[in-house]
């Protein structure tokens, strides 16, 4: 039995200088391979480094986060586009987020479509972050129909019906992590609907810490624990979870 965490950031400064550690203990644990999604220029250096120093383990991204989306954001792309790929297994994190701001949500939109056609240029899959922007989302994934899109709506917390318009839109998967063992979460009901084939496992350390680990800093060495809360809302075993959501990003990232 094995697992993947398909949106982990272990390059994030919150590791300090040792975050091959956390790599090591993820391992221990069962998590034989992780994605890092990037954010923009002023962490790809960590994040690279760090693929490096684990070939065949961690599997970078690139891609720019749309709170990064300021009146700058072609520029940014224009280095993303130079990037040219080198290794990246998606495009992403992007998409749209009005919850910190909604300054620039014309600016993010179009990046996030920018990017997703970059992303089917280069024939890889995208991260989708939404945050309080479903609709404007929804509204850029429909201009992009006929591209064939596909990828992970990461840190899934919408509805049944959500997930549902969403599948209706091409090879989707949606993104679990530790929001599901909260107390009240909605996630935890509505992951009982959601077909185990369309799951994928992450825990966007060292963010949205699972319990009983709430509080700490994430890691990915923890993404058992939100596969065993998977395994229980559903009924069935853990290693049917391990098995599948691993083949599932197996799949989407071709690793």
């Amino acid at each position: 039995m094995y697992f993947v965490d398909t949106h982990t950031h272990l390059y994030d400064e919150q590791f300090g200088d040792r975050p091959g550690d956390a790599v090591e203990r993820a391992v221990a644990a069962g998590v034989k391979k992780m994605v890092l999604p990037d954010i923009d220029g002023s962490s790809r250096a960590a994040m690279t480094r760090l693929a490096e120093q684990f070939p065949g383990t961690l599997f970078p991204c690139i891609g720019l986060h749309p709170t990064s989306v300021d009146s700058g954001w072609r520029e940014r792309l224009e280095e993303i586009e130079s990037y040219g790929g080198n290794g990246a297994v998606a495009v992403g994190e992007t998409g749209m987020d009005c919850y910190w701001s909604k300054e620039f949500v014309r600016e993010q939109a179009e990046a996030f479509e920018w990017q997703i056609r970059f992303a089917c240029r280069l024939g890889l899959p995208v991260i989708v972050h939404s945050r309080e922007a479903t609709e404007p989302v929804f509204e850029v994934l429909e201009k992009c129909r006929d591209l064939s899109v596909r990828g992970v709506f990461h840190a899934f917390s919408g509805s049944l019906e959500t997930c549902r318009r969403l599948m209706k839109l091409g090879e989707w998967y949606i993104g679990i992590g530790g929001v599901i063992t909260f107390r009240k979460a909605s996630i935890a009901e509505t992951v009982k609907h959601i077909p185990l084939g369309r799951i994928l496992l992450e825990t966007d350390s060292p963010y949205l810490t699972p319990v009983p680990h709430r509080g700490e800093r994430n890691e990915s060495a923890y993404i058992p624990l939100i596969a065993a809360k998977v395994a229980e809302q559903k009924g069935i075993p853990i290693e049917e979870v391990a098995s599948v959501t691993s083949a599932n990003a197996e799949h989407l990232f071709n690793i």
